[in-house]
């Protein structure tokens, strides 16, 4: 009955910068430079990926470059500490890499990188090779759509399923925003339509300015 939304391959990028576990520190500082990027992932073998380093990794080599007192290095984590003496791609990323499949959901993207706190993640094939980056404003681009796709899709999908005769509604979209207008045989179908028009690709917000429709005796 819906739409097939998008999912990961189609939004992100595919020509990825990455580097091995023996690429040496500033060689990873340069590929960032050169690729505009904040985090790279570390690969092995054919291309699986094995973790990630980001600038936070490489961070605090500057910041504890000065020798500063036990104090001070007391109160830091660990693995901040050792990652300061790091040299290679190997010691200075994060492990295990968080990734997401290529078939992924756009919404499921959203979801790690919120519980993750991450800004991009690397996509992996079915066996969990490197297969691209798919970053926050990749999965942003769904609400570019046009506000008359966006319309369409609800028309035919939801409202001619859910609002058939007796009912007359009329969608229109502004801004993404959904409006359905009219008159209702059911009103309790409200938040389904609702929440079945929040889950179209694209859309912002839904309002409603219905009336209740009265049968003619």
């Amino acid at each position: 009955m819906y739409g097939t939304p998008h999912i990961v391959s189609d939004v992100m990028t595919q020509t990825v910068a990455a580097v091995g576990r023996r690429a040496p520190f500033k060689e990873i500082v340069q590929l960032m430079q050169d690729w505009q990027v904040s985090a790279l992932p570390v690969l092995e073998g054919e291309g699986r990926v094995v973790g990630v380093v980001s600038e936070a990794d490489l961070l605090p080599k500057e910041e504890l470059r000065d020798e500063p007192d036990a104090g001070y290095l007391q109160l830091r984590q660990p693995v901040d500490v050792a990652k300061a003496a790091a040299l290679t791609a190997g010691d200075l990323m994060s492990s295990p890499a968080i990734t997401v499949p290529a078939g992924a959901t756009l919404a499921e993207a959203a979801r790690i990188m919120a519980h993750e706190g991450v800004k991009r993640l690397p996509v992996v094939d079915d066996a969990g090779l490197l297969a691209g980056l798919v970053s926050r404003a990749d999965l942003l681009k769904v609400f570019l759509r046009d506000d008359e796709d966006i319309a369409e899709e609800v028309r035919r999908e939801i409202a001619s399923y859910l609002f058939p005769p007796p009912s007359a509604v009329h969608v229109e979209v502004h801004d993404g925003v959904v409006t359905i207008t009219g008159r209702l045989a059911d009103s309790a179908l409200v938040p389904v339509a609702a929440r079945l028009i929040r889950a179209v690709e694209g859309v912002v917000g839904v309002e409603f300015d219905l009336a209740q429709h009265t049968a003619v005796r």
